[in-house]
């Protein structure tokens, strides 16, 4: 809500009001400048929140990096079950035990979020299964392509109508994706399904919408992984290929450490998503893959030929035009609504 005042100059310097009667429409009220200071504040804070969540995720190939020789399968099995305990405690001392016993006692809740569980178990494995064989380029093009994707699902699932915009920026996505599959040789497969399994969680947890909060939902998500998680853990650990016990007591805590490393950002972005409209958020999304593309450039030291710069620089392209796309149409309806709080007052 825009809560700057709007003086209508209706009122004139001698008008006088009684002691607790109300200011004049067209005058400040004193509550009105500390209102204003609580939603500069606010937002401030919503942008630091995004910023912290996007940027812990961009940075998170140099966590993998340092948890060698684990592979992908064990890493993803120790954030599943040390994200339950990091939650478990988090529940315990919020109190929210009740509210979470009503999450799986509601079929609109459980039966989204297990889907949810599913869908971000797959996008870890394969985002780490990527960073762990070198090919944290292409998983970070997954992140660059997501809005595409979350574009397509409105078309296709939510029967919405895109923008010319909109569309010229899903073609030229198409046009990325084919000049990338000629560098690589093949599909860039890792960049879509992690395109694709993002984007279809973000919707399904949409659909949830305000029903679980963020502690609920990763909770109610670890607890549906935690059984396959847990079997997983025992079965490496007797086949003597796990790494949890046999690398000395850092790279333990660093496994351990996977619970508080999942969960922060999720809470961060809650945080975040709360406080800030949707075109920022959308705005601050891109912080993750383009950290992620400089880490894998600048630390791992992965090869960019002169061809996947092209497609890369095609799909930032049609970021570019989304996000253009996306603002015209947020001031657009900024300025719908300034009018609309006109003709009413």
């Amino acid at each position: 809500m825009d809560l700057v005042p709007k003086p209508d100059g209706s009122s004139s310097p001698a008008t006088l009001t009684a002691p607790g009667a109300p200011a004049p429409s067209g005058s400040p009220s004193p509550q009105q400048p500390a209102a204003l200071k609580a939603v500069d504040k606010d937002t401030t804070a919503g942008v630091l929140f995004g910023i912290g969540a996007y940027g812990l995720w961009g940075l998170l190939p140099l966590y993998f990096f340092v948890l060698a020789p684990a592979g992908a399968v064990e890493i993803v099995a120790n954030r599943v079950v040390w994200s339950l305990l990091f939650c478990t405690l988090l529940i315990t001392i919020t109190r929210s035990w009740r509210v979470l016993g009503a999450a799986f006692r509601n079929r609109t809740v459980i039966g989204p979020l297990s889907i949810a569980a599913g869908l971000i178990a797959v996008n870890w494995l394969t985002y780490t299964y990527g960073v762990t064989t070198g090919q944290a380029v292409e998983a970070s093009l997954g992140y660059f392509i997501n809005p595409l994707v979350s574009v397509l699902l409105g078309v296709f699932v939510l029967k919405e109508k895109l923008r010319r915009l909109q569309w010229a920026a899903v073609v030229i996505g198409f046009i990325a994706v084919g000049v990338l599959t000629v560098s690589y040789g093949k599909l860039p497969w890792i960049a879509l399904t992690l395109a694709l399994s993002f984007g279809l969680y973000g919707f399904v947890k949409k659909r949830v919408g305000p029903r679980a909060d963020a502690i609920t939902s990763l909770t109610v998500e670890t607890i549906v992984l935690a059984p396959l998680a847990a079997a997983t853990m025992i079965f490496l650990g007797v086949s003597g290929t796990a790494t949890l016990g046999t690398h000395g007591a850092g790279h333990f805590w660093l496994l351990a450490a996977s619970g508080i490393i999942t969960a922060v950002p999720l809470l961060f972005f809650g945080a975040s998503a709360r406080r800030l409209p949707m075109t920022t958020i959308g705005l601050l999304q891109y912080f993750a893959p383009v950290l992620q593309f400089i880490v894998a450039l600048a630390v791992f030291q992965e090869t960019m030929t002169t061809d996947r710069w092209i497609g890369f620089g095609v799909v930032w392209l049609a970021l570019l035009v989304l996000t253009v796309d996306m603002l015209r149409t947020a001031r657009k309806n900024s300025v719908i609504r300034k009018l609309a709080r006109a003709r009413a007052a």
